[in-house]
């Protein structure tokens, strides 16, 4: 067994195309193997802005033998009737490469049909990676590729080395004009000459004696320490941004930190700002002091080491204070302005072709936000701000702030707000209205910024469905479902439970959607798109999928009552007499459905035969405003132990009498009962969804 290494020598390659590239790159590499029979082990990736390689472990230096049976003709074809072999025989032997005495007679379903065993030799790994590893390489996929030379072949960036190395030996071939090799190169700046790679286990130390830290861990944690070191030295420390240490350390081959200072006139702007100028555009850290304040100094990470760090750090601060002047001119210039001349200027800015511009948008959240207010119990003064967040949550978009910066929505919005003296809960409506703005993201913190949210995006969904631009399997250029689940999450983390259909209603009526024919097709998928989105996020966070569709079929439109009672019933569900309860309940269902008959839902006592028709009866009457109540006061559990109480009653029911009574009024009373118990306990979950 045998390690293969597999080097590509590139010019720069950006910083995000790297890593979803090698692990492309790994596995069609190992699935190729796979199908050349060539047993393996794990592969390991490294990769920097000028090189991307693969090591995979335990390589077979022979792919495996294969012996597989090949039919041939019939027998009464291949022999004749002494049993000799006939020519159709003959022919067969020779195709297949085996001698005429290797031939045998099998019986399949079709008969009796003459058959050789075929063994084919296993050729040697390193012959076939020659063909392999060129298709490898170049069906590695990119955002975008090029074209170099007169070469007709596309990657990431121009191919100028290869090293490709099966234990000790080359793995020759050609890719375009490059030959493959043992030799690659040190560090572009620091060590460029050619660097030889004796064996694929020498290749990690090999390349960092020349200057170039291969391995990604390795190199993010010497980032790490680079950064903390330079900060400590400046004395502050660097705001945390794991996501900007990835990106610097696809951005050099070898980490050298060093601190710059700007002008502390520039601390007038909000750190936001800041901090974004310095992060977007230069993949500075910015550096805060022991209460958290932003300090007048960042860390640029290098990808060398030169004699006068002072002087590249001197460059690096010529460079920001450049961008930071851009950033302190918008900003000043914004605060200038009012917002509501803003808003004003959103007639020009399109939401979608098809759905007018961000001020009709805006026009319609706000109606939508005044109808939340009201349905969750508002204050006046409280609906008063939400309509004035909502008036104001798009304005930023016009200000020259966020047209620099288009992250900072939202974030200015809130700070231009603050700035013109908006009640603090309308400031930080605006702001919280986007959220969450990823999978796992922060929700809004404030009520008012919950109902801006959710107003936001059921605005959004209606709009983008009633126009036909409905998410498929494999897109949804929208982020509808993602909006989706936000509206989900922040209705349970809220606890606003109003009605999730007479929202969807609403939010058509404001688009100009009329008739209850028109709006039912609209509403329905609407609804289902959510109600999908609930069963989604009841899945992820590990709740049975038989409960989740019990009780999310049965009825979505109250959010957080669809989570307690799928977790009033999953903690019931353990419990030992959960079973036979759920099969008694299960049959009264199955017979109400079976029954295919319009059922009334009065019971005429009279018509009683037996008394475990009266004691269900009575059982019935008994609960009914207790489970009810229950269920009001949202006390899911209790109301599920109440309607427990009608097991026995059911069962001794079901043993007593003949539901199916050949008397027409006897039977229908029956099921008249049946459904009436079925739409007590229907209020909680469709227990014939429970698997038992």
């Amino acid at each position: 067994m045998k390690t293969l290494l597999l080097e590509i020598g590139t010019e720069e390659i950006p910083a995000g195309y790297i890593e979803p590239a090698l692990q492309s790159l790994s596995s069609t590499l190992l699935q190729k193997m796979t199908d050349a029979r060539i047993e393996h082990g794990q592969a390991q990736v490294f990769g920097t802005p000028r090189r991307l390689a693969v090591e995979v472990k335990d390589v077979a230096d022979k792919q495996k033998s294969l012996t597989s049976e090949m039919m041939g003709p019939p027998e009464k074809v291949g022999f004749d009737g002494t049993g000799k072999p006939t020519t159709a025989a003959v022919k067969f032997a020779e195709k297949v490469g085996v001698s005429l005495n290797a031939l045998t007679v099998k019986e399949t379903n079709k008969g009796r049909y003459v058959c050789a065993m075929v063994s084919e030799r296993g050729l040697a790994t390193r012959t076939l990676l020659k063909a392999m590893l060129p298709e490898v390489i170049l069906a590695t996929p990119f955002p975008k590729t090029m074209k170099w030379a007169q070469l007709n072949i596309f990657f990431a960036r121009p191919i100028h080395y290869i090293v490709a190395l099966l234990g000790n030996q080359t793995i020759p071939f050609e890719l375009g004009d490059t030959k493959s090799g043992r030799y690659s190169f040190g560090h572009y700046f620091m060590q460029p000459s050619k660097v030889k790679i004796a064996s694929p286990e020498d290749y990690v130390k090999t390349l960092k004696d020349a200057q170039v830290v291969i391995d990604f861990e390795e190199r993010r944690k010497l980032v790490e320490t680079e950064i903390n070191k330079a900060a400590k030295g400046v004395g502050g420390k660097v705001l945390p941004d794991e996501e900007l240490i990835d990106i610097n350390k696809n951005l050099v081959e070898y980490p050298i930190a060093t601190a710059g200072k700007f002008d502390d006139e520039f601390l007038e702007i909000p750190a936001e700002i800041l901090i974004t100028a310095m992060r977007h555009h230069q993949k500075y850290f910015a550096v805060v002091d022991d209460k958290g304040s932003l300090m007048s100094s960042f860390i640029a990470v290098n990808n060398t080491r030169t004699k006068d760090m002072n002087l590249v750090a001197t460059g690096h601060q010529r460079v920001l204070r450049a961008r930071l002047a851009d950033a302190q001119f918008f900003y000043k210039s914004d605060v200038q302005e009012s917002m509501d001349d803003w808003v004003e200027r959103l007639k020009g800015v399109l939401f979608q072709a098809k759905l007018g511009s961000m001020y009709e948008k805006v026009q319609r959240v706000q109606k939508i936000a005044a109808y939340l207010a009201d349905a969750t119990g508002q204050k006046p003064t409280a609906k008063k701000q939400v309509m004035r967040a909502a008036w104001l949550c798009k304005a930023d978009l016009v200000s020259q702030v966020v047209n620099e910066f288009p992250n900072l929505q939202g974030v200015m919005g809130r700070i231009y707000a603050d700035v013109k003296k908006e009640p603090k809960a309308v400031a930080a409506a605006v702001e919280e209205h986007y959220r969450p703005t990823y999978s796992g993201g922060p929700l809004p913190e404030t009520a008012i910024g919950g109902l801006l949210s959710i107003a936001d995006k059921i605005d959004s969904i209606c709009g983008f469905f009633s126009v036909g631009l409905v998410p498929t399997g494999a897109s949804d250029p929208y982020a509808l479902r993602r909006q989706g689940i936000g509206i989900i999450q922040i209705m349970n983390d809220r606890g606003f439970s109003f009605s999730l259909k007479k929202m969807i209603e609403k939010s058509l009526g404001i688009y100009g959607i009329k008739g209850t024919k028109k709006v039912k097709e609209i509403a329905d998928p609407i609804y289902t798109f959510i109600q999908n989105r609930m069963t989604y996020q009841l899945v992820e966070e590990g709740f049975s999928k038989d409960v989740i569709a019990a009780v999310a079929d049965t009825d979505a439109d109250n959010v957080p009552n669809v989570w307690h009672r799928v977790r009033a019933i999953q903690d019931l569900k353990a419990a030992a007499d959960f079973e036979p309860l759920a099969v008694a309940f299960k049959r009264v269902v199955n017979i109400i459905k079976k029954a295919d008959l319009p059922v009334r839902k009065t019971v005429d006592e009279i018509l009683f035969e037996h008394a475990s028709e009266k004691a269900l009866y009575l059982a019935y009457k008994d609960l009914q405003g207790k489970v009810s109540g229950h269920l009001d006061k949202g006390r899911f559990d209790q109301a599920f132990r109440e309607i427990a109480k009608l097991r026995d009653p059911v069962d001794a029911f079901f043993d007593g009498v003949m539901v199916m009574s050949k008397d027409k009024k006897i039977r229908n009373n029956r099921l008249s009962l049946l459904a009436m118990i079925s739409d007590l306990f229907g209020q909680f979950a469709d227990f014939s969804k429970i698997s038992t």
